[in-house]
C-alpha cells in the first residue's frame, strides 16, 4: 500500500468516526446473479441466473462510491468469476479482471473477489480472493453440492502455484450443517501450503434460510471453539476481540462502513440485514470486527491491517 494510501485510513478514521460522517471505506458490488451452484444456506435471488450489471453500470456505481469515500471493493454474485461482457468497439469479451482495471483506475486501493472455486480461477488478479470454505470434505458438499470440495481444493492449489497463496484466503458461513466439521475445517486451512488464512463466520436467517441458523447459545459455544483455535496459533483472520462481540446479541453495529450496491442495482447504505430486520442474528463476523475498530481494539486493527496491507 503506498504512503498516500495509508495517510487516507486515519483521515477517513478522523471525518467518518469522530465528527460521525458515517461514509464507507469499503463496497460490497454484487455484479450478477448467475452461478454454477445451489447451496443449501443462499437466498434465491443469490443464484437466480437472470441478470448481470454492464461494464458502464458498473463504472457508475464504482465512481459514485469513490466519490463517497469508499477505497475497497469487494466483487460479489452469485459467482463473480462467470461474469463476463462483450465490448462492442474492440468484440473483446470483458471478465472480472476488466472490472478490477477499472476500480484501481477509479482510484481504489484494493480489489476483492469472493468465489465458490468451482472451476480454475488462477487467472484473476485481485489482490484478494475469498473461497467459501463450507465445511471439510462432505460438510462442504452437504452444503454447497456433491463433489465441491474436491474440486474447491484442486482450484486453490491451481491458484497457490500460479500466483502464490500469501492473496488465497477462505471464508466459513457455521450453520446447523456444517457445526461438527469446525475444527477439521480450520485444521485444513492451516495444514494447507495453498490457503493464507480463514475467516469465520456464521449463517445469518435472510428469508426462507433461516432453519440452518444455529441457535444464539450454540453460535456462542462454536466461537468459544474458535477462539481457543485462534490461540493455538490456527490462521484465523478474526481477531479475538471481534470474535468476542459476537457473543452479545444486539450489539451497536457499525455497519455504515461497507456500503452495498445488489444486482439490480438497488442500493443500501449499510447491510441489507438492517432492512430486514434481522441485526440481531447478523452472522456476519465482519460486523464485530467493525465494532472493535471503531473502539480501537489493538488486536483487530493489527488483523486488518494484517489482511490489507
Amino acid at each position: 500500500m503506498k504512503l498516500t494510501q495509508l495517510i487516507y485510513l486515519p483521515f477517513w478514521y478522523l471525518k467518518n468516526v469522530i465528527f460521525k460522517k458515517h461514509g464507507p471505506l469499503q463496497t460490497v458490488l454484487f455484479i450478477t446473479d448467475y452461478c454454477n451452484l445451489r447451496c443449501k444456506h443462499c437466498f434465491e435471488m443469490g443464484h437466480a441466473c437472470t441478470m448481470q450489471k454492464s461494464y458502464e453500470k458498473i463504472k457508475e456505481e464504482l465512481q459514485d462510491c469513490y466519490r463517497m469515500g469508499s477505497r475497497i471493493v469487494d466483487f460479489e454474485g452469485g459467482e463473480p468469476t462467470l461474469w463476463r461482457e462483450k465490448d462492442e468497439q474492440t468484440g473483446k469479451v470483458r471478465d472480472v479482471n476488466d472490472l478490477i482495471d477499472l476500480a484501481k483506475e477509479i482510484g481504489f486501493f484494493s480489489c476483492t473477489v469472493t468465489t465458490n472455486a468451482q472451476t480454475d480461477f488462477s487467472w484473476v488478479k485481485a489482490d484478494l480472493i475469498w473461497m467459501s470454505l463450507d465445511g471439510y470434505k462432505e460438510y462442504h458438499d452437504a452444503v454447497r453440492g456433491e463433489g465441491a470440495f474436491e474440486k474447491l481444493d484442486h482450484n486453490a492449489r491451481i491458484y497457490a502455484e500460479k500466483n502464490g497463496s500469501q492473496k488465497l484466503g477462505a471464508n466459513i458461513a457455521i450453520n446447523k450443517i456444517n457445526r461438527d466439521s469446525v475444527a477439521d475445517t480450520l485444521r485444513y486451512v492451516k495444514e494447507s501450503p495453498f490457503i493464507q488464512s480463514i475467516a469465520v463466520n456464521f449463517h445469518t436467517p435472510y428469508p426462507g434460510t433461516e432453519e440452518v441458523m444455529l441457535s444464539h447459545e450454540e453460535k456462542c459455544k462454536v466461537i468459544d471453539e474458535v477462539i481457543a483455535l485462534k490461540k493455538q496459533h490456527y490462521p484465523i483472520q478474526n481477531s479475538i476481540s471481534g470474535l468476542k462481540m459476537m457473543k452479545i446479541r444486539g450489539f451497536k453495529k457499525n455497519c455504515w462502513v461497507s456500503n452495498f450496491i445488489i444486482t439490480d442495482g438497488t442500493r443500501f447504505k449499510t447491510c441489507p440485514g438492517e432492512t430486514l430486520g434481522i441485526c440481531d442474528d447478523c452472522g456476519f463476523c465482519m460486523a464485530g470486527e467493525m465494532y472493535c475498530v471503531m473502539h480501537l481494539k489493538i488486536d483487530t486493527l493489527l488483523s486488518g491491517m494484517k489482511l490489507r496491507l
